[in-house]
């Protein structure tokens, strides 16, 4: 995957999201969640993790042609599968596994050190495609 430099939306930069790499119809996403990002139990709230995931599949959609100038995801499913810690990076991998005209499906994982798996989603989004 190449890095490629993308312009942070203003959740990204609250959030701490950064982009890392993309290819044709994926991208892979990261971000260290802080202490303020905890739930009562002390692990990584599920709502960050939710928009990780969220934001590495709307990213993936970026990378396909035509190119897409707009998404907006409308169904998110994610399934969590090991708790996330504060403080260490989690890395979100997005693909595109269909995209049409006007909508578009995805999946991604998003995991801890060493790959542990966190979690899994899916999501499908309302797309703009540029005019080409």
């Amino acid at each position: 995957m190449s890095s490629k430099v993308h312009e942070l939306s203003p959740a990204w930069r609250w959030i701490g999201i950064k982009d890392v790499a993309t290819v044709e119809g994926a991208a892979i996403v990261k971000m260290t969640p802080t202490e303020d990002m905890a739930n009562t139990a002390g692990f990584v709230h599920g709502g960050v993790i939710s928009a990780l995931a969220d934001s590495a599949m709307g990213r993936s959609l970026r990378t396909i042609s035509p190119s897409v100038v707009r998404s907006m995801s409308f169904d998110l499913k994610l399934s969590f599968i090991s708790a996330a810690k504060v403080g260490e990076t989690l890395r979100a991998t997005g693909r595109v596994v269909h995209a049409g005209r006007r909508t578009a499906v995805t999946e991604c994982r998003v995991e801890g050190p060493g790959g542990r798996l966190v979690a899994t989603a899916s999501g499908t989004f309302a797309i703009t495609r540029n005019k080409e």
